[in-house]
C-alpha cells in the first residue's frame, strides 16, 4: 500500500464518525437525503450517497432520526429530523469529540 492510498484509508476511518455528528446537527431542520449529501460535501465532510442512505437508515432504527414523506411535488421525497434521543446523542459526540481534539493538541508535535 502507498503511502497515499495508506493516508485516504486513515482519513476515512477518522472522518466516519464525524459524519454522524454532522447530520444529526444538519438535520435539526427537515432534510431528505440528497440535500443532506450536498450540504455535507459543501461544508467538507467527504462522503457518498452509499454510505449516507445506510447511516440514515440506521440511525432512524436507532431512534435518533425520525422520517415522514412529503408527496407534495411530483417525485415524493424521505425526510429525516434529528428526534429528542438525536439531539442528546450530538450534544455527547460533540463534547466528546471536542475533548479528543484538545487531547490530541495536547499530544507532542513533529518539529
Amino acid at each position: 500500500m502507498s503511502e497515499t492510498e495508506a493516508l485516504e484509508t486513515h482519513l476515512q476511518e477518522l472522518r466516519r464518525g464525524t459524519v454522524v455528528l454532522a447530520c444529526l446537527r444538519l438535520l435539526r431542520q427537515p432534510g431528505y437525503g440528497y440535500g443532506l449529501l450536498e450540504d455535507l460535501q459543501g461544508r467538507g465532510f467527504d462522503t457518498d450517497a452509499n454510505t449516507l442512505y445506510p447511516l440514515l437508515r440506521r440511525l432512524e432504527k436507532q431512534g435518533h432520526l425520525t422520517s415522514e414523506w412529503n408527496t407534495d411535488e411530483a417525485r415524493p421525497r424521505k425526510f429525516y429530523r434529528t428526534s429528542p434521543a438525536g439531539q442528546r446523542l450530538a450534544a455527547a459526540l460533540a463534547n466528546d469529540f471536542r475533548a479528543i481534539a484538545a487531547a490530541i493538541d495536547a499530544l507532542p508535535q513533529e518539529d
